[in-house]
């Protein structure tokens, strides 16, 4: 890294002694880049060995990276802590305005731990850190205190505010972080960790100046990332209906997970399309900081105040591919209306919307199959499709009103395992379902992901290419789902966008670097993406992770995939093999 990069400085912070310092960590960020690499080795080292995910020793840390406020698109924040959903590793990605404005407080990490004694947030810019009373802002949603926030800290368009609703106050197990309104850090229970430590928000904000090797190359470079993102094919499907337009295509393949997976095609899936809530609802796109492209869609929902006429309130709500499946189809719910309602509720309770509409609809099961009756429900009448229910619902669990929302907190395997229903209790290492019903590399993609994320290797996307036209071996899709995990981890170790991986391919990358002081290789690159993955399972293992505790529900057999030769055995196989990679990949690297 160049000379004059503030890169290697890492922030802690301690909130039992509201103190803070920095650290000069170069060996960290040499070898490891940024991003997932550095938070994956401070997670290492800041977390004692079987901490308390919502004890004051489970630190959270953010990390950018070396590209992070210079080339396009370098526009996400890694969270790293101790999950509290799946009691080991958390792993959350956020966009918004959160990774350049931490690059540009001059910092490349932040590393918070302890817990305060009263609700505060922090205040963070080049200068320091100021621990801020937050008493009056507990029990707000996050509208409304990120609203307040604004109004007091500096800092206007180069700021980032992260903070918590009931949802993290009340440790929900799945609560997330929200920045800028409408990004989150929403997997595995991030705001369930803030909450802990009566931690409502962090605001971060700074003006460094970031160095470059070459400026002429640096900008050549730079109109070559930028030109490729805005001519991209791909890009303008992200700016023009987002992430939404997989719904009618997942639909038609049969991938689409319905009522519960009960089904894999929504009968009405043309309602909440992507092109019907761009025809009927869009207001506007966003963009997050540095990124051209513009993926964030925003609808406008027009509703009627009851108590005076022809008078309208307008609320501005996101929407993109997983919500709509998780707290839609998946609920089958068909109202664009009723789904908006609903996402705007779970945003505001801050609760990860995911793991939300996969368990409201395993309750909604439950519930149809007498596992469980309306007094655990609380009168509420879970019905297919009922959005009204589900709002009571999802305030419901964030309330923790009695045993059985106690437990729908924690999430569906937490629930399942009292009152039954496993068989369609839909979790992957105890992290909820994700969006897609693909086939065998989707579900082996969850299951030896490092975080059981589709993001992690995108298995959904090698069973639409290659596996529903042709059978190949477990083995052989297991290595192709661990080759691309490796190289997501150089993406997230750089903060790249995934959306932006056809753009900065390994070469691309070194060439970047290079402008930032790191002369690396492709095989360098291949090296290290491996090399960090097998960091990720070194803390899994240390925090109890075992091969044998994977659950696959019966329902992703009974519900056929359109890879019709998926089989309970041949995920086992794939299961085994991928235990054995990494098993020899950490005795290997122990050795080193």
């Amino acid at each position: 890294m160049l000379e004059k990069d503030n890169l290697s400085r890492v922030l802690h912070v301690d909130l039992t002694k509201r103190t803070f310092h920095v650290e000069q960590r170069k060996d960290l960020f040499s070898r490891f880049l940024g991003g997932a690499g550095v938070a994956a080795r401070l997670l290492q080292e800041a977390c004692p060995p079987g901490a308390d995910p919502l004890g004051p020793d489970n630190p959270i840390i953010f990390s950018v990276g070396p590209l992070t406020g210079l080339f396009p698109l370098a526009s996400k924040t890694v969270a790293f802590f101790k999950s509290p959903h799946t009691g080991n590793l958390g792993e959350s990605h956020c966009g918004g305005r959160s990774a350049v404005a931490l690059r540009m407080a001059g910092y490349g990490a932040v590393v918070i731990k302890g817990a305060s004694d009263m609700p505060v947030y922090l205040s963070v810019d080049g200068t320091g850190v100021r621990f801020r009373d937050a008493s009056s802002l507990w029990n707000m949603g996050s509208f409304s205190s990120g609203r307040i926030i604004r109004e007091k800290e500096p800092g206007s368009g180069f700021r980032t505010i992260m903070r918590i609703g009931r949802g993290g106050e009340n440790l929900v197990s799945y609560a997330s972080v929200m920045t800028e309104t409408y990004r989150h850090f929403g997997r595995l229970g991030l705001g369930a960790v803030f909450g802990s430590k009566k931690l409502k928000a962090v605001v971060i904000s700074g003006r460094s100046s970031l160095p470059v090797r070459d400026p002429r190359e640096y900008r050549k470079l730079y109109s070559e990332i930028y030109e490729a993102a805005v001519k991209s094919p791909v890009m303008k499907k992200y700016h023009d209906l987002g992430t939404a337009e997989n719904i009618l295509p997942l639909s038609r393949f049969g991938g689409l997970p319905t009522r519960n997976l009960q089904a894999a095609r929504f009968e009405k899936a043309d309602a909440v399309s992507g092109e019907a809530f761009a025809n009927q609802f869009l207001g506007r796109r966003l963009a997050c900081s540095h990124c051209p492209v513009g993926c964030i869609h925003i609808a406008a929902l027009r509703e009627p105040y009851e108590d005076e006429a022809y008078f309208y309130k307008t609320s501005m709500i996101s929407y993109d591919y997983e919500p709509v499946y998780a707290l839609g189809t998946m609920l089958g719910i068909a109202s664009p209306e009723g789904f908006l309602k609903l996402m705007d509720r779970v945003e505001t309770l801050g609760i990860d919307a995911m793991s939300t509409g996969v368990a409201l609809a395993w309750a909604t099961e439950a519930l149809e199959k007498g596992r469980i009756t309306e007094e655990e429900t609380g009168g509420i009448p879970l019905r297919w499709g009922d959005f009204g229910a589900y709002i009571r619902a999802a305030e419901a669990v964030v309330a923790q009103e009695n045993e059985f929302y106690r437990l729908l907190a924690r999430g569906v395997d937490a629930a399942s395992s009292a009152y039954g229903g496993e068989e369609y209790a839909l979790a992957f290492g105890k992290n909820e379902m994700p969006g897609y019903h693909t086939g065998p590399a989707a579900y082996l993609g969850y299951l030896v992901g490092a975080r059981h994320s589709h993001l992690d290797n995108a298995g959904y996307s090698l069973d639409q290419k290659e596996l529903a036209r042709k059978e190949m071996p477990p083995e052989d899709v297991v290595d192709a789902l661990i080759r691309e995990e490796g190289w997501r981890q150089i993406l997230s170790s750089l903060v790249i966008c995934f959306f932006a991986r056809g753009i900065y391919t390994p070469e691309t990358v070194c060439r970047l670097l290079g402008q930032v002081g790191f002369d690396m290789k492709p095989e360098a690159l291949e090296r290290l993406g491996r090399e960090i993955f097998v960091e990720k399972y070194r803390f899994k293992k240390r925090e109890g992770f075992r091969w044998e505790d994977l659950r696959l529900p019966a329902r992703i057999f009974e519900t056929p995939s359109p890879v019709t030769w998926m089989s309970e055995s041949y995920l086992r196989k794939g299961l085994e093999y991928a235990r054995n990679y990494v098993e020899s990949a950490l005795a290997e690297e122990g050795d080193r």
